[in-house]
């Protein structure tokens, strides 16, 4: 036997198992819980959200009106309406969100905190969103003038100078709806057709369908008459306008007749509508708004003129156009009220002094080219860029690209809700204290 015995080798050993990882711990989503938290809508709106804003004007407003066409009243039947104060609130406010239809604002009284508030806690639906933006135009039309007066009062509107220019916007028909004479001709006997077979199917089988559907049908088959027979009204002025040999070419559309096709900013052709908007310079309030479908600016200076001389019982001492507003005519019916700074057309002629008066200019577009020959006229025309396209480009911001109704009277209206919401903020970016934006 050996002193020290023999030891056998080192046996490996067995690796020890990894730790295992930690398990993270987590609040994880359960939207099954029920949570019952108070809410106060009052205390989640922002002080300074432009919401408030809208809601301090609206209230000192007198909506009187407004109140007298409301039909459900104390003591008798009917169903409470809709407080008009709150549906003007929305519509203001939609309009410098740039939220320009019925149904996306309706979504937005039960999604959105802002429209909540102003809702506070009243149910809304699109058709009474969709009613009161476009039926109540005479009432807008006055809220705009006297705002303007409020801010005159004050002495932030002068009417030294006014800036008019127009924008047009895509109108809610498409290219492929405007026809020819011949073609709505056939579109409304087709209708009137239509028409007369709905009446026959329910005289030979009253229980063939619901009341609903067949109110519905009835409905659209009218509604189709209709707008074929005033796409034909519109026709005699369109062929006026085109040579003889032209006239069989006029369209009008079946879905907007009295919608024109119009030369865009883009270079492209489109149904559209021109709105007009005429600002003052020096607050860059608008002080009057119209409407039309004429393609171009030609003819729409003394109207706007008359406008404004009309609401505020005084004309602008200065107008500011573009050279698209410059027609003879107009300034010659304008230039005893209001002082024309619009470009004169070049001459065919380029070695013919523009600003020199012709033989044939009446005393009023003499004076009016001498006048823009000046170094001080050319000064203050610089401010209808900065007034008039600045106005026209927020209203752009505010969604003004594609209208959502139809017919030349909505169309103004819609105009009337851009002009209101501009004045609006802009009256605040003012500092109008009292019965503007009801704050002292």
């Amino acid at each position: 036997m050996t002193l020290f015995p023999e030891t056998a080798p080192d046996t490996p050993r067995a690796a020890s198992p990894a730790p295992a990882p930690a398990v993270p711990r987590l609040r994880e989503a359960d939207r099954t819980q029920v949570c019952l938290r108070p809410v106060d809508l009052e205390g989640l709106l922002p002080e300074d959200h432009r919401a408030r804003i809208v809601w301090a004007y609206v209230e000192g407003l007198d909506l009187t009106p407004l109140y007298q066409q409301i039909q459900a009243v104390e003591g008798e039947a009917g169903r409470p309406a809709t407080d008009p104060k709150i549906l003007l609130a929305l519509w203001l406010y939609a309009t410098l969100e740039a939220v320009g239809a019925a149904r996306a604002l309706d979504r937005l009284c039960t999604t959105h905190l802002a429209y909540q508030w102003l809702c506070g806690g009243v149910p809304m639906n699109y058709h009474t969103l969709a009613d009161f933006r476009t039926g109540q135009g005479a009432f807008l039309d006055s809220l705009l003038t006297q705002g303007v007066a409020t801010l005159m009062a004050q002495g932030l509107v002068t009417l030294e100078r006014v800036a008019q220019d127009g924008v047009r916007v895509r109108a809610s028909a498409g290219a492929a709806s405007f026809r020819r004479r011949t073609t709505l001709e056939a579109c409304l006997a087709e209708a009137e057709a239509q028409v007369q077979a709905l009446r026959a199917e329910l005289d030979a089988d009253p229980g063939a369908t619901t009341a609903r559907q067949r109110a519905a049908r009835e409905r659209a088959a009218r509604e189709r008459q209709a707008q074929v027979a005033q796409a034909l009204a519109q026709l005699p002025a369109l062929e006026a306008k085109k040579k003889p040999t032209e006239r069989t070419k006029a369209r009008a559309s079946t879905t907007d007749p009295e919608a024109r096709v119009m030369k865009m900013a883009d270079g492209g052709y489109r149904p559209a509508y021109n709105l007009q908007f005429a600002t003052d310079t020096g607050a860059q309030v608008i002080v009057g708004v119209d409407a039309s479908n004429a393609g171009t600016d030609h003819g729409q200076l003394a109207p706007m003129v008359d406008q404004i001389e009309a609401r505020h019982q005084q004309p602008p001492a200065a107008t500011l156009a573009d050279g698209g507003f410059a027609t003879k005519e107009d300034i010659a019916a304008v230039s005893d009220r209001t002082t024309v700074y619009a470009p004169v057309q070049k001459p065919k002629d380029p070695t013919r002094d523009p600003h020199v008066p012709l033989p044939t200019d009446p005393p009023a577009v003499a004076a009016w080219r001498e006048r823009m020959g000046t170094p001080e006229a050319k000064a203050i025309y610089k401010d209808r860029a900065a007034t008039a396209e600045c106005v026209n480009a927020q209203a752009r911001n505010r969604g003004l690209r594609q209208l959502s109704v139809r017919g030349l009277a909505k169309v103004r209206v819609i105009a009337l809700w851009y002009a209101l919401a501009h004045n609006l903020m802009r009256a605040f970016a003012l500092g109008a204290v009292g019965g503007f934006l009801h704050r002292g």
